[in-house]
C-alpha cells in the first residue's frame, strides 16, 4: 500500500514594498552622511531628516529614507557605479518606485559661456560622451576638428548619426523640466568671496554674473575633461546627437549610466523614466579664464577645492529642496498625474 502524507507548508509573509515619492540621487560624499563636511548627499541627510538608515550591500552605500517617502541614495563617482547602484535599487524588492519622481542633484563643470559659477542648471538632455570612437589629437587630419568620432562612423559628426542602442541620448520629459525650471528660477543662491574673485577673471560675458538658475543641457563622461579644445567638442558634440536641439551646459560623469538604469527598470515596470528630473550646480568653469592653460586648470580642480564648491553643493540642494517640496505638497494629484509647465509671460 502506498501511504501518501501531505505536510502543509508554513505561510510565507508577504512584505508590502515601501511606496516612495522621491528619489533623491547624490553621487558622492566627502565622509560622513553628516557631522562632517558636505558632499552632495549631506545636506539632504541633515535638512529632509533622511534618518531611517536601510542597508544596501549591493549598492554604493546604505540607502537613507524619511517619513515623507522621500529616499536618498549616493550612486559613487562615474557611469559604471551610478548604473549599477541605480539598477540594484530598482530591483529591490523592499520598494515600490513604479510612481516615484527622480531628483538627480550634484555639482558638475559648466560652461563659462552659458552660466557662472554656482549657477544651477536643469537639463532637458543627457548626452553620453563616452561610447565612441578616438584618434590621439596629435594624429589626427589637419582637417579634423577633433579626434572623437561617433560609434560606427568614420569621422567627426558624420552623418546621418547613429540612432537606437548606439546613440545613448537621453531625453528627459520637458513638460516636467520646464515646470522644474519655472519653479525654481528665482530660487535665491549663495554665493562666496572665492567665486566672485573667479568670475572676475573672465573679462565678459555671462561668466561674470552672479549664480542663477538656467535650462542647459548635460554631457555625461567618466573622462574628467578641461579645456577650450574639448569644451568645444561638448558643445558640438551636443549639438550633433540632439541634431541641434540641446545646448552643453554642464559636464558630468554619471547621469548616462543613471538614466540608461531608470529605461530599463522603466520597461520592467518598475520605474517612469517620465519623472526623471536632473541638476546640476556649477562648482568649477570646464572653459578656464584667460591666461590659465588648461594643465594648470587640471591642478585646481580637486574634489572639495574647486572655485565654487561649497555654494554648488548648497545652491544644488536649495534648487532640488525647492521640487521636492512642490512633488510632496502636490502629491494627491502628481501621484496619478506629473506636473506640466504653465508658461509665464
Amino acid at each position: 500500500m502506498l501511504l501518501l502524507v501531505s505536510a502543509a507548508r508554513p505561510a510565507v509573509a508577504q512584505t508590502v514594498p515601501i511606496p516612495v515619492k522621491v528619489v533623491v540621487v547624490a553621487m558622492f560624499e566627502l565622509g560622513e552622511d553628516s557631522g562632517d563636511r558636505a558632499g552632495e548627499f549631506q545636506h539632504w541627510v541633515e535638512r529632509r531628516r533622511l534618518d531611517r538608515v536601510l542597508p544596501f550591500p549591493q549598492g554604493y552605500s546604505d540607502l537613507r529614507m524619511n517619513d515623507e517617502g522621500v529616499l536618498g541614495v549616493v550612486t559613487g563617482v562615474g557611469t559604471v557605479r551610478a548604473a549599477a547602484t541605480i539598477m540594484a535599487l530598482g530591483m529591490d524588492p523592499r520598494f515600490d518606485l513604479s510612481r516615484a519622481y527622480w531628483v538627480i542633484a550634484g555639482i558638475a563643470g559648466i560652461d563659462a559661456e552659458d552660466a557662472s559659477l554656482g549657477s544651477v542648471a536643469w537639463a532637458e538632455w543627457i548626452v553620453d560622451g563616452d561610447l565612441k570612437h578616438e584618434i590621439d589629437a596629435r594624429e589626427i587630419p589637419s582637417d579634423w576638428p577633433t579626434g572623437m568620432v561617433p560609434l560606427r562612423k568614420s569621422v567627426p559628426y558624420e552623418s546621418p548619426r547613429e540612432r537606437g542602442d548606439t546613440a545613448q541620448v537621453f531625453r528627459l520629459d520637458a513638460g516636467l523640466t520646464e515646470w522644474a525650471w519655472q519653479l525654481t528660477r528665482d530660487v535665491p543662491l549663495t554665493e562666496s568671496p572665492e567665486m566672485r574673485e573667479e568670475r572676475a577673471r573672465y573679462p565678459e560675458g555671462v561668466a561674470r554674473r552672479p549664480p542663477f538658475v538656467l535650462k542647459g543641457d548635460n554631457l555625461s563622461s567618466s573622462t574628467f575633461w578641461i579645456g577650450a579644445r574639448l569644451t568645444d567638442w561638448a558643445n558640438a558634440w551636443v549639438r550633433y546627437h540632439t541634431d541641434g536641439q540641446g545646448n552643453f551646459v554642464t559636464s558630468a560623469m554619471e547621469d548616462s549610466g543613471t538614466l540608461q538604469s531608470i529605461t530599463w527598470l522603466a520597461r520592467a515596470g518598475k520605474a517612469d523614466v517620465r519623472r526623471v528630473l536632473v541638476l546640476r550646480a556649477g562648482s568649477d568653469h570646464d572653459l578656464p579664464p584667460p591666461g590659465r592653460s588648461a594643465a594648470e586648470a587640471l591642478a585646481r580642480t580637486k574634489i572639495g577645492q574647486y572655485a565654487a564648491y561649497g555654494p554648488a553643493i548648497e545652491n544644488a540642494y536649495r534648487v532640488g529642496a525647492a521640487v521636492v517640496d512642490a512633488l510632496l505638497a502636490g502629491w494627491s494629484t502628481y501621484r496619478d498625474t506629473p506636473p506640466a509647465a504653465t508658461r509665464r509671460p
